[in-house]
């Protein structure tokens, strides 16, 4: 496999010479890009992992300060390596890479251990190198075992920064037109202010509940480029049609000849039918809704989505989640499955919430008669900047307790209550939503 970083490194701020290229692996620590040294380590094998880290490195060839730079005030070197790793991932990603394939499952236990050495300037600096790449579910999760309110701080800071590249596209973000500094103004205009950002919080773990989390929100509000809390959701936005394929749905509710109706759908029947079963009725079938809560980087394979169907052939599977500060142009929910299709190969969720509540009304509205709603949800509820709301999740709540929703940790569970198993969990588990449903409840 040849590789030619001396192409990617073309660039007026870039002495033109000779590099040389070392194997490396795709674990991670196992690549890098010494633009100074001109020596490219990366994986040198076919497969797609493979191609991914040599895209990823190949991109801070293109992109990356090619000189060495003072440290910005206010910004801590760690901060500012991972800042630029989280920059050449989001341009990757944008270029339409599977920057999913960074992840080397290492990433929960890597959680996990930073939480309980109480490392947190680590645990705030490494949750930039794994933003937007797929690992963040299973990193927060190791990290909420032993901190939870660390977990919580994360998923702010998370906010704050896709809302510096919110609608930048690649050309932007990789810019290397060079500034005042000498640096290419996508270092300068992204990474540092990402840097500054997290800078901020380093060297002050969050903790003493939520007013832990008010300190942290307001050193976060020091930064110019912020999302602001709106408290209401975004409007839900069905993607196109997704490639899917037709499926036998043996079971799934269809139309059967009846001797009475509202549509004549067999008129030869009265003729050829000793019965005149010339109306129609439908003919029972398991099936239901699944609202489908996508936010972080839930990572659904299509083995798992085939599994939920084949439990309930009539049922349908919705998607969601929304990219925060989205301006409406973005999709934000997607059908998975209906009772004739599933698409070939799920779409990953963005990052935040954002349509919790009209994707709720749009699983009732399509809901049959006598039909089960499932929700896959944690409880958490945010707006359309991902923010947490108290009073959008007793929004939800209310639907939950007047429509009869059904809430479930995961798909298996979802595919329980579908087959007629009554849920694991108690709804009053499910984090905001639970409480809201408590105090409903006692009111």
């Amino acid at each position: 496999m040849s590789v030619y970083p001396e192409i990617a490194a073309a660039r007026g701020d870039v002495e033109a010479s000779a590099w040389r290229i070392e194997r490396g692996s795709r674990r991670r620590g196992d690549a890098s890009c010494d633009l100074r040294g001109r020596v490219l380590r990366v994986p040198l094998g076919p497969d797609t992992s493979a191609r991914v880290v040599r895209a990823h490195e190949l991109i801070h060839a293109r992109v990356s300060p090619a000189v060495a730079a003072a440290l910005p005030a206010g910004v801590g070197p760690r901060a500012l390596e991972c800042a630029e790793e989280f920059r050449v991932n989001t341009i990757a990603a944008r270029l339409g890479f599977p920057v999913e394939e960074l992840v080397d499952g290492s990433e929960r236990h890597g959680g996990e251990h930073l939480a309980q050495a109480g490392e947190w300037d680590e645990a705030l600096c490494f949750w930039l190198a794994v933003l937007g790449t797929g690992a963040e579910r299973g990193y927060l999760a190791g990290i909420r075992r032993h901190e939870p309110d660390w977990a919580s701080a994360l998923r702010a800071v998370r906010t704050r920064v896709l809302g510096i590249v919110k609608n930048r596209g690649p050309a932007e973000l990789g810019s290397t037109s060079l500034g005042g500094e000498g640096l290419p103004r996508g270092y300068t205009e992204v990474t540092v202010p990402v840097a500054r950002l997290v800078s901020a919080l380093l060297g002050q773990p969050p903790g003493g509940g939520e007013e832990g989390r008010r300190r942290v929100r307001e050193r976060l509000r020091a930064s110019p480029s912020r999302l602001v809390a709106t408290g209401s959701f975004a409007n839900l936005v069905l993607s196109p049609d997704l490639p899917a394929r037709s499926r036998h749905a043996p079971g799934s509710p269809r139309w059967r000849p009846s001797v009475e109706g509202v549509a004549l759908r067999y008129p030869s029947r009265l003729l050829v039918d000793d019965q005149r079963r010339a109306f129609a009725r439908r003919a029972p079938g398991r099936g239901g809704v699944v609202v489908l809560d996508q936010s972080g980087s839930m990572d659904l394979q299509p083995a798992q989505l085939a599994d939920l169907v084949a439990q309930a052939p009539g049922s349908w599977v919705l998607g969601y989640s929304h990219r925060p500060g989205d301006d409406g142009t973005t999709p934000n929910a997607w059908i998975l499955a209906g009772p004739r299709h599933q698409v070939v190969v799920p779409p990953r969720g963005h990052v935040g919430n954002g349509v919790d509540g009209p994707a709720l009304a749009w699983a009732l509205h399509r809901r049959r008669p006598g039909e089960p709603v499932v929700w896959v949800t944690d409880g958490q509820v945010t707006d359309s900047n991902d923010f947490a709301s108290a009073h959008l999740a007793a929004e939800c709540a209310r639907l939950v307790r007047t429509r009869r929703i059904v809430l479930v940790r995961d798909l298996d569970e979802a595919g329980d209550v579908l087959r007629g198993r009554r849920p694991r969990h108690r709804a009053s588990s499910f984090g905001r939503v639970g409480r809201a449903l408590s105090a409903l409840a006692s009111a």
